[in-house]
């Protein structure tokens, strides 16, 4: 979330036909990627050119919206209340898609889709029920696996999506970002960690872990290892899965603690069921991508439905697409 201001400002008095829809698109981005370089690249275009629409949108609205100076980056109380009128329009503009219909029903098919566990984004699951009004004869097949298995299957021209982690280029693979996972390290409610009035990353270092199967150097989870190396943990590993429900099963039993996605973990958190500990910030940062074979021939439901996920990435900034 981008940060806040304390101070009220006024409404914005704006006539419409003076704001562009895509200055405040772009401005978005620039909340929601924290910089304009950032941004420039998730929306495909040149830094100046970023620069340029936040510069306009400011003339239009008659203010400047972003604090910038040095590493400091936030928004002015103007910045917030356009940022808030831009998410609102946005959901609205999403909403477009799903009002259209294929009146010929001559979209038909199959779609084939390997994701990773624990895949949650509301943006994802209201795209599914748009395309599946829109395109009421398109069939999925939804499987569940590991990351590098996605890899692997995607690589052999396998006819199907992956939505998975994909930490390097893979030859022969198409990906486009998808979601960014905050991983943050926590505890279950029978850990003796977990009671504990203040706990330090001293507290934590001779504590046993539970880790992902991936979790290795070179692997797709490998920078939560070198996290631990770095803050030099000597704990012995307890236990381990490939699946993230597992994880949080054994941390939860307090068998040991773990490093586990920021969205996944906040019902479980106000349940009282885990606890987040130091650092404050997260520990790394992890993207899912959606990956096809560039090679391989799309039948017509994949590609209607890469071109409306597509669509959905062009539409959607980063941060809003995860739960």
């Amino acid at each position: 979330m981008p940060p806040t201001s304390s101070r009220s400002t006024p409404a914005v008095t704006v006539a419409p036909e003076r704001i562009d829809w895509n200055l405040l698109r772009t401005f978005m981005f620039v909340v929601q990627e924290r910089g304009v370089g950032r941004a420039a690249t998730a929306l495909h275009l040149s830094q100046p050119a970023v620069s340029q629409a936040l510069k306009r949108l400011e003339d239009a609205v008659g203010g400047q919206l972003i604090f910038r100076r040095h590493a400091e980056f936030r928004l002015t109380g103007l910045g917030e209340e356009i940022y808030a009128i831009a998410r609102e329009m946005y959901g609205t503009v999403a909403r477009i898609d799903g009002a259209v219909a294929d009146p010929g029903g001559t979209i038909a098919g199959s779609v084939r889709l390997m994701l990773m566990s624990r895949v949650h984004s509301p943006a994802f699951d209201e795209f599914l029920a748009q395309f599946h009004r829109r395109y009421p004869k398109v069939e999925f097949a939804l499987e569940v696996m590991q990351s590098a298995a996605v890899l692997n299957a995607l690589s052999k021209r396998t006819p199907a999506f992956g939505i998975c982690l994909c930490r390097q280029p893979v030859p022969g693979l198409e990906r486009r970002l998808f979601l960014r996972q905050r991983y943050t390290a926590v505890c279950g409610r029978h850990h003796p960690l977990f009671g504990k009035r203040q706990v330090s990353i001293e507290d934590m270092r001779d504590q046993s872990f539970v880790c992902f199967s991936s979790d290795q150097i070179g692997d797709t989870l490998s920078p939560l290892t070198i996290f631990r190396d770095q803050q030099g943990f000597t704990g012995r590993i307890v236990g381990a899965s490939s699946n993230i429900e597992e994880i949080r099963r054994m941390v939860i039993a307090g068998m040991g603690l773990s490093f586990l996605p920021e969205h996944m973990i906040r019902r479980d958190v106000l349940e009282g069921d885990l606890r987040r500990l130091q650092p404050d910030h997260c520990v790394a940062e992890m993207d899912v991508f959606l990956v096809w074979h560039g090679a391989r021939k799309l039948a017509p439901a994949e590609h209607t439905f890469l071109s409306a996920f597509e669509r959905l990435l062009r539409r959607t900034p980063l941060d809003s697409r995860a739960g």
